[in-house]
């Protein structure tokens, strides 16, 4: 039998203590839009990230008429469409469905899947087989309709990429079996391989029950007792436990080409894509795999196989069309929230700041946020930038630890960008 989960620490970035929610659970969807300064949002989950050419052309479609035309990649490898008319709902589901990307209205905010971007393309062990299954498992669940649309399952390859991103459910491939962690825990269980999305499913659904009386909307939001008691539940039901520590900081895929050029990968500054760009990546996924890859790092991941000139080619236009391509660009590691004037709890145009700020690649990523609610942020290892009503306080955050550092008094932008640099530094 296994032992209590150990007591999760607070998260750095909000008071200690599990977060019990006294209200509904407002994450936007496809047939629930945020309203937003630049007008509503639609957050479309594209499970794993995995896109055929055809749903990619589908969403670009969806964005130029209705939208403001470009895309947004979210930090789950997701992607959003802002500037929507108030409107636009029922078109917009229309033309999803109709594209495959709404296979459920029920369900179609607890389709949050990660995966692996890589998986199968550099000699790792595919997911793909878990992500569809999974998927359609979800989809088939009238208990799991009840997920918060922040619930997170990931699946991940074992290279531990997606394992440190912090998921309430994570699948490891660990040779014939996998391994499946609840929450944060240090202890997995070893299921296998062939049962490991149902395992996920049952995992998912095991914490609903839990969390019946207190409206947590993740595991990490349980309080203690009844987040160890999911834990024991689940182990019951599931294989032998193995001690098995979770990264702290994922490794995204490079920016270039991958594996004998198996795969291209490229990052999006500040995770927007204009339908140029867009379509640029569409056509080379659809001349080569047929397929484009969302990461969590807001990046893109284009299956091959691709000959060594091909993937120099492609390259060459994705990086002229203003798309990240080799770790040394000064965008590497560098990401913000949508800012002001998008959004109206924003105390400033954090994505312009940073652009100002761009330097030489630093050590540690840096993410800028509006305001303390950090939307976005990244996992692990990173630099804080908080736009508050007394300037941008910088602070080193270190999995579940933040070390206060110093904050710069607004309207110095050299200072600032100085400051940041410093920081990433470290």
């Amino acid at each position: 039998m296994l032992a209590a989960m150990p007591d999760s620490a607070p998260s750095p970035l909000s008071a200690g203590g599990p977060a019990l929610r006294d209200s509904g659970d407002a994450c936007p969807g496809t047939l629930r839009l945020h309203r937003a300064d630049d007008g509503a949002l639609a957050r479309v989950r594209v499970p794993g990230g995995v896109l055929s050419a055809d749903r990619a052309d589908a969403l670009l479609t969806a964005a130029g008429r209705f939208g403001d035309g470009e895309l947004h990649l979210t930090s789950r490898g997701n992607v959003q469409l802002r500037g929507l008319g108030a409107e636009c709902g029922g078109g917009l589901a229309e033309l999803l469905t109709a594209a495959g990307l709404l296979p459920s209205a029920a369900h179609e905010r607890a389709r949050n899947i990660v995966a692996s971007p890589l998986a199968g393309l550099d000699g790792s062990p595919p997911v793909s087989g878990w992500l569809s299954e999974l998927d359609g498992l979800v989809c088939g669940s009238a208990a799991a309709a009840s997920l918060s649309g922040r619930f997170l399952f990931a699946l991940d390859d074992g290279r531990g990429d997606v394992d440190a991103l912090g998921a309430d459910v994570t699948l490891v491939a660990a040779g014939d079996s996998c391994l499946l962690r609840i929450g944060a825990s240090d202890e997995v269980f070893r299921v296998p391989g062939g049962e490991g999305p149902r395992a996920a499913l049952l995992a998912a659904e095991a914490f609903l029950r839990a969390a019946r009386d207190s409206g947590a909307w993740r595991v990490k939001d349980l309080p203690d007792g009844v987040r160890a008691d999911l834990v024991r539940t689940v182990g019951a039901g599931a294989g032998p436990a193995v001690h098995r520590p979770r990264p702290r900081t994922a490794t995204p895929p490079a920016p270039g080409a991958h594996a004998s050029t198996h795969a291209i990968s490229v990052d999006v500054p500040l995770g927007r894509l204009t339908p140029a760009q867009w379509r640029l990546l569409t056509e080379t996924a659809r001349r080569y795999g047929n397929e484009l890859r969302l990461t969590p790092w807001r990046g893109i991941v284009v299956p091959g196989p691709f000959a060594h000139d091909e993937a120099v080619e492609a390259l060459r236009a994705l990086d002229a069309a203003g798309l990240i391509t080799a770790p040394d660009s000064p965008w590497t590691g560098v990401g913000a929230c949508i800012g002001h004037p998008g959004c109206a709890k924003s105390l400033s145009d954090v994505r312009a700041e940073a652009g100002a700020a761009v330097g030489p690649v630093g050590r540690l990523p840096v993410y800028w946020s509006g305001c303390e609610r950090r939307c976005g942020h990244p996992h692990g290892e990173w630099i804080d930038v908080v736009a508050t009503p007394d300037g941008h306080r910088i602070s080193h955050v270190r999995g579940e630890r933040r070390d206060p550092r110093t904050t710069v008094r607004n309207g110095d932008p050299a200072r600032l960008a100085a400051a940041v640099a410093e920081a990433r530094a470290l």
